[in-house]
């Protein structure tokens, strides 16, 4: 009976937990009124390394007084260009200029500022731009929209127009400058956005100038700021053709000496571009519009440095950070698909000659030197994605050769993970290296979760500020070899115990992965804890043996779809703000704006497909799996039957992995990072498991059919006849001579099973995985022993004849 409803107590256990990690939530300030007037100072291409005593002495004291932080100036365009950033600013979502543009990326000609009766303006390119943002964009981005959301605005500047434009192109005030007594401009309108110039280019003497010309321009506004009134200045673009991270200084009441932040950035000293209109709505304690923005309003919170330079160091570290990593990243994973690439082909020939023949005609086995190092590069392939993330606690991006110091640094603590694997106990046993491995990749990806994802943050291999898309939590890479960790953990741990007990190990293991995906504490990927919820429930439900039936493919998409409605229940119960991805979601398809975030996930799948490296990883690792380790000779058969709860793992990593990279459009990025952790480790074992297919086997003492125990070998109870060298051995290399498999007599009488005069103790090593024959530790070449076994356990194995 237990056995029945164990599918549905797994399902049910999978799901509390899976809900309760994505329900609980950290508390948010609730953003309060604090201002009567709101001053919005754009300065395009500035930057923290442009800010100092000296240049900009004006931004200096404002920065002292206020609150600061790092800026991501994404727009619907890359690089965002300065029309773009201030189109952006006033739609609070992502947004791009149409028309033409030069070869920089940026349109070529100026915005079209007309003023008909000198007190407004008029943009007559702005119901085209409006058209374009809403039929051609993704974003379904409103131009206008910040301006629509109060009576009256003010525009100083042809940037500013762009932003304070309405949909039809009007422009409530406008002067082309800053008149010379700004004070009755400046106070008309309850929100003033204002132009303050540009600065731009890579010499460090003309962005000097800029940026003094800049600062003395808001040393007027702030003279002449109305009473009680929030001043923002923001970086508000990119003047190069790499993006980087700008400015965000805010002053005024409930402001002083913090960090900036919101939630949609989840981390304390960073804000987005399409943060600032609602941070100047919800200022003004004004209504947002219906269709809600992207961004979310900023906050200043504490834990600000008292020592101004010390503070600003911080947002200019992060810079330098996220540039580095921009130009590092693709070559580090165009390398890696490379090194898979080479490994795949050369493990080839090794697959085909691993086995051994027990006739006289056959393949020259491989020298098992050979063998060694190729486990070992395959060790080594496995952690260069863990590795690559630990580079980060070394300040490399500080370097004048920033790849050079990184690719030093990931390569001494590769050598250092593979010599910690090769030297760990338990290393010579099949799954030993497999274990180490996950359980090494699971323990440095959840220990930068648990505190704080401080490497995961403009890491090679996590997520970049530049790219606005997220800035707390796991990243795609993360999630990818953090799942694929902790399933192939959870199936090593499962492996080791009586199989009745295993389903419970899987949904152990995996859900506390779960709540650690999904958790907006720590991973905050609710989409990955969706996804890694149906991967346990596979791994659990087959993890005892069996194949992957309908009916238990159907209990893990009923945990997974179950998980989903629990937490959408409880995310559309939340006030519209403080929503999470899915609540938004399903909230745009009640008022049918859903349409966006469709065409938005597809689009951004299939951008990922097309042009991320990560795509080459999963197509390399599907094509070695599909073409070589599942055919007979391949051994990972002979391995899934031999260990049904490591089948179990790689079966739930596929699901999760798919699954997740569907939905949060990843595409196969997902299943290319889980790839560089799996494959490596499956084919490891598929060798190990091929040197020893023609290993004699007989019943493992203690063991039998009555009391349900499984053991490793897949065979019905029975172990090697050297002492545990066999299938869940790895003790000999692959070129060492394996006794000659016997088909056993045809009689009805139990045969007898000599071991020969060449293996003695000395020849072969224990295996931890099955329990060592305790008649064979003690056995010579005069006195072997002979064992009484069935006819039908001398046959060899049915996995052994599959693989023949």
């Amino acid at each position: 009976m237990l056995r029945r409803i164990a599918p549905a107590l797994l399902t049910v256990l999978v799901v509390a937990l899976g809900v309760t990690a994505l329900a609980a939530r950290p508390p948010q300030g609730a953003p309060q009124r604090t201002a009567d007037f709101v001053v919005l100072a754009g300065i395009a291409g500035l930057r923290w390394e442009d800010v100092d005593p000296q240049s900009t002495p004006t931004l200096w004291r404002m920065a002292q007084d206020g609150s600061i932080g790092s800026l991501s100036v994404r727009s619907a365009h890359r690089p965002t260009c300065p029309v773009d950033g201030w189109l952006t600013l006033g739609a609070g979502s992502f947004a791009a200029w149409n028309g033409s543009r030069a070869a920089d990326g940026c349109p070529a000609a100026a915005v079209t500022v007309e003023q008909p009766d000198g007190i407004g303006a008029n943009l007559p390119d702005q119901e085209s731009v409006v058209q374009y943002n809403q039929q051609r964009l993704p974003w379904g981005a409103m131009p206008g929209s910040l301006s629509e959301s109060v009576r009256c605005s003010v525009a100083v500047g042809p940037g500013a127009a762009v932003a304070a434009a309405r949909p039809f192109g009007r422009v409530d005030r406008y002067a082309s400058a800053l008149p010379a007594d700004p004070r009755p401009l400046l106070g008309s309108c309850v929100l003033s956005i204002v132009d303050l110039g540009t600065v731009g280019g890579a010499d460090p003497a003309t962005r000097a100038e800029e940026a003094r010309a800049a600062d003395a321009e808001l040393a007027r506004v702030l003279a002449a700021r109305p009473p009680r009134s929030l001043v923002l200045v923001a970086g508000i673009s990119d003047t190069t053709q790499s993006s980087r991270l700008h400015v965000a200084v805010a002053d005024g009441p409930g402001w002083e000496r913090g960090w900036l932040t919101s939630a949609s950035t989840g981390r304390d000293g960073y804000l987005q571009l399409v943060d600032l209109a609602p941070t100047a709505l919800a200022a003004l304690g004004r209504p947002m519009p219906e269709r809600l923005f992207l961004g979310r309003p900023a906050l200043s919170v504490g834990g600000r440095p008292a020592d101004l330079t010390e503070a600003i160091d911080a947002p200019a570290n992060a810079d330098r950070e996220a540039a580095a990593q921009h130009s590092v990243s693709g070559v580090f994973f165009a390398l890696l698909a490379g090194v898979q690439v080479l490994l795949a082909v050369a493990i080839l020939p090794l697959l085909r000659r691993a086995r051994p023949h027990a006739g006289p005609a056959g393949p020259t086995p491989v020298s098992g030197r050979i063998v060694a190092v190729v486990e070992l590069l395959l060790v080594a392939a496995a952690l260069t994605v863990p590795a690559a993330l630990l580079a980060d606690a070394v300040p490399w991006w500080r370097s004048e050769h920033p790849g050079w110091i990184f690719a030093g640094v990931t390569a001494l603590l590769v050598a250092a993970g593979t010599a910690a694997v090769r030297f760990a106990p338990g290393y010579a046993n099949t799954l030993g290296p497999v274990g180490a491995v996950a359980g090494l990749t699971t323990l440095v990806v959840g220990l930068d979760v648990l505190t704080g994802s401080r490497l995961q943050l403009n890491s090679v291999v996590g997520y970049s500020a530049l790219q606005g898309g997220r800035y707390s939590g796991l990243s795609t890479v993360g999630l990818g070899v953090f799942l694929a960790g902790a399933l192939v953990t959870g199936g090593w741990f499962a492996q080791r115990v009586h199989r009745g007990w295993r389903p419970a190990v899987m949904v152990a293991v995996g859900g506390l992965a779960v709540v650690v995906v999904g958790s907006p504490y720590l991973g905050a990927d609710p989409v990955g804890a969706i996804a890694l919820t149906a991967g346990v429930s596979v791994a659990a439900v087959i993890s005892a043996g069996g194949w992957l039936t309908i009916s238990r493919l159907a209990w893990a998409a009923m945990a997974a779809l179950a998980v989903g409605i629990g937490f959408a229940v409880v995310d559309l119960r939340r006030p519209a703000a403080e929503r999470g991805s899915l609540g938004r979601f399903l909230s745009a398809l009640g008022d049918g704006t859903g349409g966006f975030a469709v065409h938005r996930s597809s689009t951004e799948n299939f951008e990922t497909l097309v042009n991320s490296p990560l795509t080459v990883l999963a197509l390399t690792g599907g094509l070695l799996v599909w073409f070589a380790l599942l055919q007979p000779w391949g051994g990972l058969m002979r391995l899934f039957g031999i260990y049904p709860a490591v089948r179990a793992a790689l079966a739930g990593t596929v699901v999760a992995a798919v699954l997740g990279g569907v939905l949060d459009g990843a595409a196969l990025d997902l299943m290319g990072a889980a790839a560089a952790l799996v494959v490596p480790m499956a084919a490891l074992a598929s060798l190990r498991v091929l040197g020893h297919a023609a290993d004699r086997t007989r019943p493992a003492p203690g063991r039998s059919r009555a009391n349900g125990a499984d053991d490793d070998s897949g065979s019905g109870g029975v172990v090697p006849v050297g002492g545990g060298d066999g299938p869940t051995g790895g003790g000999g290399p692959l070129g060492a001579v394996h006794p000659r498999p016997i088909s056993g007599p045809l009689a009805s009488a139990p045969a007898t099973v000599t071991q020969p005069a060449s293996d003695t103790p000395g020849d072969r090593r224990g295996d931890a995985d099955e329990p060592a024959d305790p008649t064979a530790s003690g056995s010579t070449p005069d006195a072997a022993p002979t064992v009484p076994v069935p006819p039908r356990q001398v046959s060899r194995s049915s996995t052994e004849v599959a693989a023949s």
